[in-house]
């Protein structure tokens, strides 16, 4: 925890600044020039000057010296750069922008250092020639010898137009050339303080990552199951590498980077090597099998590493390698101490293996190891038997050693062969080295997992790990204590039994707590909790004409429009009878004839729906309504312009209407302090969009006394009431290209023209479409590379800007004064989100603290879960790919909210997360008809809330089948909704399980037939019907008779409905 504590201290040499730290260089060009000086013949071979070169850009990670010096000098990369190191001077070639980032640099380094700083400018479209015979013609006149050596890095083949003509410069020149790469590498080889703080934290993050994210990941994967390819595996690490805050590390992600991309390999195909790639193969975890993991994280350009081996179910000899393994790389540590020599280190781990296993000795990497910091391999500092370089304090290693392609018996190629790796970030202390990479553990408890625990017990496998050593990472607390006890219990038998029947033990206790609170709350209650604030506004009665006097003179019999009283007057029987707009349901024009056209009118009459609510269709409902009317009119464009002005009319209507059912809301208390006090946001766009101005300018969200301002104009305000905000939610940009404020309300407001429950602020943090142009671009542009830098910068700022804002409000809301409203911003949790179709449309949904909620496109989702009664989870059937999930909530009287098509991989952590929230799930094989099952819900209000959704319960008992059968009757799935109301139409018919009941079953006791009864019934039948040997007259005489006894008992009924009897009926 040192590291994290001391990162507030330390500012990082790259990252987010833009400005090369002048103290960091001026440091850095002293431990540069006496290092130099004092070595210059050992190192450095009596160089007069030193030439850094630096490639230009590219897409692959990449580890030259150059750019490592770069790096270490100005905390960034400089490409396509030339730098000349002289006694006096220093000369530098770079672009414009290179130019102006070292500008600042020259008063400050000829203070300190006492060295001039000439900088040449190199245009994009030349290859700096004429920059390059200046720097020659000053390192000539400088130095009057005609012998002058030039360090350079002659390693590193030139790239580039600029690199390539600046080698044939030096090549052509009376220079002699050295390579200086040695001298470089020696430079680097002894960290300082702050260096090693920068090793250290991306130490922390590599084991932090394999520790919280990679370890958990593969026990996932190897528990469920499931089949997931290498590389999908290695991209996941690099995000979460690339995100720290994710696996709760608290660096910036600026200043993180990853070393190589991460490395899984499994049966049977391994590479010990940092640049091996993670192949397309799934992960193998079968008995007996291994896999290897690799990873290096980067913190302000200083790197780190870590490797790990896994053993699963594996036989003795695998189990004793590996132990071995381990206790050669504790003896390559070991030897690691300030003078010491390098070789020593290689020496211990063979001389390990040696005592423990000869046999593996050739399978031994030929090397410990490398140095590491600002470069990933500091060859110089190899860790092999030819190298004798003498140890310090104060340096890096990364110590790697493995077994590599040990071949096993085995029928199976995938584990006939295997390899082991470990690798760890190593310091060299005062006196003992610290092991950085040390949170991941990489002990035999550890590393060894087991199907079976009879061979873990025998004594004939002592080398198998222990039962109870079967709990990696015993340090992690991410890990569950029963994540791997034994992985027969958890993978081969039952996986998902243990953890299936948690879940139906909280449903258990969930039910029962539900149980007791629907018991405590009155219909009463339920209904205040779930309204709003404020009291509504009657619309008044729809009257077109209160009295004859005000009623118009009217010459002609025509179709006429009254405006002024929202009346159409209809010419019917030779007088003009008024109609109310609300009155009239849809107006058409019919006929093509242009002399003539019939103008259609239809009506609002009862038990339909209306287009404009009329109160006067339910209060009026035992009177004679008019449905339709059809006219003739020979003047087309008269029938046109009075459709017209009736639809107008309507719509003006319609618009009162919508205002007069609005809540009457408190009047907003505008701010009075200055304009600097407030606390807003600016630029913002709102949803649903304003009429006008407002779809064309942003505007600005105030914070008033009591409530919220929106504004683009004077004229054009929208405000909102903290008294009737029910949620209000922040989602930063993450997923999606916008960072939004949403409020859910109690009542619904205006906005424009549009009356709205759902009212959200946003801004876009990036442009959704670029243009393309026809010429195609590099991905490592300096322009594309700019724009992506300024587009991440802009994410960031509009992100803090509303996290500002949003903790300054939710400072509001925290005082008494607003405490009974009980209102916080809420930020959807994405890791908990699932893909689902809302509202016709495919969309990422996820819960907040109090919610479910989907903000980014409309319609809006936002479920409260205090008003849910319980959840169903439909079409979860072993096979199918998705599964729907429906929101059933306290008052029945409200639609279900249904979510469709959700991914059946997001069903387990659904269920989690419904037990988290202490919700009642219950699961379906097909889709329920929601409608019919509250309608039948609401009509029996007496029932036990315990017994209300039990016939949803698939575990419900057999001792229920005959309540079940009557509960499947009226709770049909939707797809059988229309045979439903075919039975219902057809009720009058007989049907045909009453077609062998008796006719005079109906007027005598309605109740079931006794067994006896129904066995007498089954006997007369049998003998009406005679035996198989008796002719055809025979059973024809026995009907006969049997029907002429029906007919003398029961005159005055229906004969018997025995199938023979309708068949010659209808002969």
């Amino acid at each position: 925890m040192a590291i994290l504590e001391a990162l507030d201290r330390t500012t990082p040499i790259s990252g987010s600044s833009n400005v090369v730290s002048p103290e960091n260089f001026i440091k850095c060009l002293n431990k540069f020039y006496s290092h130099w000086k004092e070595h210059v013949s050992d190192h450095w071979g009596s160089s007069s000057a030193i030439a850094v070169a630096t490639p230009p850009p590219s897409d692959d990670i990449r580890y030259r010296k150059s750019l490592a010096l770069s790096m270490w000098f100005f905390g960034r990369e400089f490409a396509d750069t030339i730098i000349v190191f002289l006694s006096s001077q220093i000369h530098v070639l770079s672009g414009q922008d290179g130019c102006d980032l070292l500008q600042h640099l020259k008063t400050p380094v000829s203070e300190a250092v006492g060295l001039d700083i000439v900088l040449h400018n190199l245009e994009k479209a030349d290859n700096g020639s004429h920059s390059m015979d200046q720097i020659l013609n000053s390192v000539f006149a400088q130095y009057e010898s005609n012998s002058l050596i030039m360090g350079h890095i002659g390693r590193e083949k030139p790239e580039g137009k600029v690199l390539e003509e600046w080698s044939q410069k030096l090549h052509a020149s009376k220079l002699k050339l050295y390579d200086v790469s040695g001298g470089i590498s020696e430079l680097f080889s002894v960290k300082d303080a702050n260096e090693i703080m920068y090793v250290k934290k991306a130490a922390y993050l590599t084991a932090s990552a394999m520790r919280k994210f990679v370890v958990p990941k593969l026990e996932n994967i190897v528990m469920g199951e499931k089949k997931v390819p290498h590389s999908k595996l290695m991209d996941l690490t690099e995000k979460i590498i690339l995100s720290p805050t994710k696996i709760d590390v608290k660096l910036k992600a600026e200043n993180v980077d990853i070393c190589y991309p991460p490395i899984f390999q499994s049966g049977g195909k391994y590479d010990l090597r940092p640049g091996a790639l993670s192949n397309d193969d799934d992960l193998y975890y079968d008995s007996g099998s291994l896999i290897v993991c690799a990873m290096g994280a980067k913190y302000s350009g200083y790197c780190s590493n870590v490797a790990r081996t896994f053993l699963i179910d594996c036989s003795i000899e695998k189990c004793n390698a590996y132990k071995v393994l381990l206790k050669a790389h504790d003896a390559a540590i070991a030897a690691l101490t300030p003078g010491g020599r390098a070789s020593m280190s290689y020496q211990a781990a063979v001389d390990a293996v040696r005592g423990e296993a000869p046999d593996l000795l050739p399978f031994l990497t030929k090397s410990g190891g490398t140095g590491i910091g600002i470069e990933f391999r500091e060859t110089w500092l190899s860790l092999n038997e030819k190298n004798d370089l003498t140890l310090k304090e104060g340096m890096l290693f990364n110590v790697s050693l493995g077994f590599q392609n040990i071949l096993v018996k085995s029928s199976d190629d995938k584990i006939k062969e295997f390899s082991l790796w470990l690798a760890d970030t190593v310091l060299i202390g005062k006196e003992k080295p610290e092991v950085l990479t040390a949170l991941i553990s990489k002990g035999e408890d550890d590393a060894f997992y087991s199907f079976d625990e009879e061979k873990i017990g025998s004594p004939s496998s002592k080398p198998a790990p222990k039962t109870e050593q079967m709990a990696p990472l015993k340090v992690n607390p991410v890990l569950k204590s029963d994540m791997m006890l034994s992985l027969k219990d958890n993978l081969r038998s039952s996986s998902r039994a243990p953890k299936e029947d948690l879940r139906k033990q909280l449903q258990s206790e969930i039910l029962h707590k539900r149980t007791n609170e629907t018991a405590m709350r009155s219909d009463g209650m339920n209904n205040n909790i779930l309204e709003g604030h404020g009291q509504f506004r009657a619309m008044g009665e729809l009257v077109a004409y209160k009295n004859v006097s005000e009623f118009p003179r009217v010459n002609r019999l025509e179709i006429q429009v009254d405006k002024q009283n929202e009346a159409i007057l209809l010419p019917i029987y030779g007088f003009m009878v008024p109609f109310h707009v609300c009155t009239v349901k849809k107006a058409e024009i019919r006929g093509d004839s242009k002399r003539s056209v019939y103008v259609s009118i239809t009506f609002n009459v009862p038990n339909t729906v209306p287009s404009l609510q009329d109160s006067g269709l339910q209060a009026n409902i035992s009177s004679v309504f008019l449905k339709a009317a059809t006219f003739l009119s020979r003047d087309r464009r008269h029938a046109e312009e009075v459709v017209q002005l009736m639809k107008i009319l309507q719509k003006g209507v319609l618009e009162r209407a919508k205002r007069a059912s609005l809540v009457t809301q408190e009047k907003l208390q505008l701010h009075d302090g200055l304009t600097r006090d407030r606390i807003q946001l600016l630029d913002l766009w709102i949803r649903p969009s304003l009429p006008g101005r407002g779809r064309k300018v942003p505007g600005t969200l105030v914070a008033h006394v009591n409530g919220f301002q929106y504004s683009v104009s004077k004229s054009e305000k929208v405000d909102i009431m903290f008294g009737n905000i029910k949620h209000a939610f922040y989602q930063p940009a993450e997923r999606d290209m916008i960072t939004l404020l949403h409020f859910h309300l109690y009542n619904e407001i205006m906005v424009g023209s549009k009356k709205t429950r759902d009212v959200q602020f946003y801004i876009e943090v990036m442009d959704g479409v670029d243009s393309v142009g026809l010429k195609r671009r590099s991905a490592w542009d300096p322009d594309e590379i700019e724009e992506e830098q300024r587009e991440r910068a802009r994410r960031r700022e509009i992100n803090r800007q509303f996290e500002l804002f949003v903790r300054r409000i939710d400072s509001i809301w925290s005082k008494p004064r607003f405490n009974q409203l009980a209102l916080q911003f809420e930020t959807p949790v994405q890791k908990l989100g699932f893909n689902g179709v809302h509202g016709r449309t495919t969309c990422f949904i996820a819960p907040s603290s109090c919610c479910l909620v989907q903000l980014i496109e409309t319609p809006f989702l936002v479920t409260s879960l205090r008003e849910v009664d319980i959840v169903c989870l439909e079409r979860v059937v072993f096979g199918q790919k998705s599964f729907d999930m429906v929101f059933v909530f306290q008052d029945y009287t409200r639609d279900v909210v249904r979510i469709e098509a959700i991914p059946m991989a997001d069903v387990d952590k659904i269920k989690d997360w419904l037990n988290d929230c202490s919700l009642k799930y219950y699961e379906s094989k097909l889709n329920l008809n929601w409608r019919k099952v509250l309608k039948t819900m609401i009509n029996d209000p007496d029932s036990e809330a315990n017994d209300r959704w039990e016939f949803l319960n698939p575990d419900a008992s057999d001792s229920d089948s005959g309540s079940s059968e009557t509960e499947d009757d009226q709770y049909e799935p939707s797809d059988m909704e229309t045979g439903s109301e075919s039975d219902d139409d057809g009720s009058d018919n007989e049907s045909v399980v009453n077609s062998g009941e008796d006719d005079g079953g109906s007027d005598e006791d309605d109740g079931g037939e006794s067994w006896d009864e129904m066995e007498r019934k089954a006997r007369d039948a049998d003998a009406e019907m005679g035996s198989e040997s008796d002719s055809e007259d025979e059973r024809q005489r026995r009907r006969e008779k049997a029907k002429a006894k029906s007919v003398h008992r029961h005159p005055s009924e229906p004969s018997c409905k025995v199938s023979p009897q309708k068949r010659r009926r209808l002969n």
